[in-house]
């Protein structure tokens, strides 16, 4: 059966965990330290403690953090009931009325009244930064923010993609055009069944060191390293496809954020559209790189773009890592098509990532 904390939270753009399976089984053995630079939703570190090895991650989104965290650093299933019993003892239907008032017309269209004075609640108290109980509640709590709205449903919204947050005046339009109003939903027996349903799994053992970092960071955090990195599998942001502030606003604004879509208050990589300030961004990567891994260590990195062809891709893949300072040898290249996206279903016709590649390299001594 596949482990159930792989899909805690559906995240766009996203790898499948038969990818970092593949490329951590082939280029890594146990016990080695496993390094991805841009975690999103944590699927390379979690393959990485399920297959007995160590594992780094860091991103500079809060929700990647916060779901690799959860699924890379889990509690036993019975603290995480406990603590939702305290919270649901803890909240009154009065509770967050005057603060549910001051938010946008989106919400009152997303939730029902009641539903989201849960979740404002749940959205005050959580402590996901610190307390690692904290942490796998408000990663489940993440991926039933938002998704379909019929009576099965575990979600808490209105009805909306699973993998992204749309935009408020989009989905109001879209709602009233259709007439769709937001479900009631007990948003704790909602984290209750969740936590049921994904312990299901075996949680991984172990624990990964997960970084809230810009990936320039890294060799700062070297101290705290469980070892020396021999194997990277890693996927930066795509040349531009997606913006991960305005694609996931709903979430961080759940984790503490603004109740609108930003951009560049997180990063100011999320979404390069020049060529040259996407390629500087990847060549500072391979900087990072190059003052982290071992001696010897294997690099594996996917890029996807809406409008440059693999052999671009490769090409400027290649000739950027000149600048980790190290030998690099690129060893294999594998390339796809994308032909259908995870919104296709709620936003027709939208442009994305059409191609993708998979660049395997050797990086050993310095130059």
């Amino acid at each position: 059966m596949r482990n159930r904390f792989h899909s805690i939270c559906p995240y766009f753009a996203m790898f499948p965990e038969s990818f970092a399976e593949k490329w951590i089984g082939r280029l890594s053995k146990r016990g080695d330290v496993v390094l991805d630079l841009f975690s999103g939703r944590g699927t390379t570190a979690t393959c990485a403690l399920l297959s007995g090895r160590k594992a780094i991650a860091s991103d500079v989104n809060d929700v990647a953090y916060c779901l690799t965290k959860a699924k890379t650093n889990a509690p036993s299933p019975a603290s995480v009931l406990k603590r939702i019993v305290t919270l649901r003892t803890g909240f009154f239907g009065r509770t967050a009325l005057r603060e549910a008032g001051q938010l946008p017309e989106f919400f009152h269209y997303a939730y029902d009244p009641t539903t989201l004075r849960q979740i404002l609640y749940l959205r005050s108290m959580l402590d996901w930064r610190h307390r690692k109980i904290d942490a796998m509640i408000a990663a489940l709590a993440l991926g039933a923010l938002h998704g379909e709205a019929d009576k099965s449903s575990s979600y808490f919204s209105n009805q909306m993609p699973r993998t992204i947050s749309t935009k408020p005046a989009y989905s109001v339009r879209f709602w009233k055009e259709r007439q769709l109003s937001a479900p009631r939903r007990d948003a704790f027996a909602l984290l209750e069944r969740a936590v049921h349903f994904r312990y299901e799994s075996e949680p991984p053992k172990g624990e990964a060191l997960v970084l809230n970092r810009d990936m320039r960071q890294l060799p700062r955090e070297m101290k705290s390293f469980p070892g020396p990195v021999r194997c990277v599998i890693t996927s930066p942001p795509y040349f531009d496809v997606t913006d991960f502030e305005e694609d996931q606003w709903l979430r961080l604004w759940f984790l503490g954020g603004p109740p609108y879509p930003t951009t560049n208050r997180l990063s100011r990589d999320d979404r390069h559209t020049n060529a040259t300030n996407y390629w500087r961004f990847i060549a500072d990567m391979w900087r990072s790189l190059g003052a982290v891994v071992a001696r010897s260590a294997h690099v594996l990195v996917r890029l996807g773009s809406s409008r440059v062809s693999p052999e671009e891709l490769e090409r400027q893949l290649v000739a950027t890592s000149r600048f980790s300072g190290r030998i690099v040898e690129l060893v294999e290249t594998e390339s796809s098509t994308i032909k259908r996206r995870q919104t296709d279903a709620f936003r027709p016709g939208t442009v994305g990532c059409k191609i993708e590649i998979d660049c395997h390299f050797h990086v050993t001594g310095r130059r």
